[in-house]
């Protein structure tokens, strides 16, 4: 067990130091079984964090992000969270002004992140998979740029089904009602 764990730690800082050396503005952190952001990697990334346009954190362990992380990478283009446990984001999520794109699929939200609808730039929003009922269709019919959201295989109300389509200026995927993930 301890040795896994000293594997994963020394991958994840393989990446890291990988990232900060050659000068690329992505950092690649997929199934690395964190449970939690390294603090490593705030004070390594620190001063190339304007430089970061993506990061990807999918298939981890990861239960929350710290307004840390938010704002230290608040530059970030895209950020990929995909097949993980979370189920809210922090407030400060609404510091990534320049945010393009977010993948949050297969994690465990109930509630939509509503703080996304704050962000100018953000084009697409990808939930796919999570326990979504509810979508707020005004505020996101409100958004400037968003070009797609993703919502299939949510148990959406039948309200969200009426009401969205008339309101909506951009798509909007959604399961038939009842329809089920498929499996892993």
């Amino acid at each position: 067990m301890l040795r896994k764990m000293g594997e994963a730690v020394a991958r994840v800082a393989r990446k890291v130091n990988e990232t900060v050396e050659s000068g690329s503005d992505t950092l690649e952190l997929a199934e690395c079984a964190l449970l939690t952001t390294p603090v490593g990697i705030f004070k390594i990334c620190s001063s190339m964090s304007g430089d970061l346009h993506l990061i990807t954190l999918a298939n981890n362990e990861l239960k929350s992000l710290t307004s840390k992380f938010m704002t230290t990478f608040c530059q970030l283009r895209e950020l990929r969270l995909e097949g993980n446990f979370l189920h809210r984001l922090p407030s400060e999520v609404s510091t990534l002004q320049h945010l393009k794109a977010i993948d949050l699929s297969r994690n465990q939200f109930h509630d939509f992140p509503e703080q996304l609808t704050t962000l100018p730039a953000l084009e697409t929003i990808n939930l796919e998979e999570n326990e979504i009922v509810d979508v707020p269709v005004e505020k996101l019919a409100a958004m400037p740029a968003l070009r797609s959201i993703n919502l299939r295989f949510n148990p959406l109300n039948a309200e969200v089904r009426v009401i969205a389509p008339p309101l909506i200026k951009f798509d909007m995927l959604m399961s038939p009602e009842g329809a089920r993930a498929p499996p892993p």
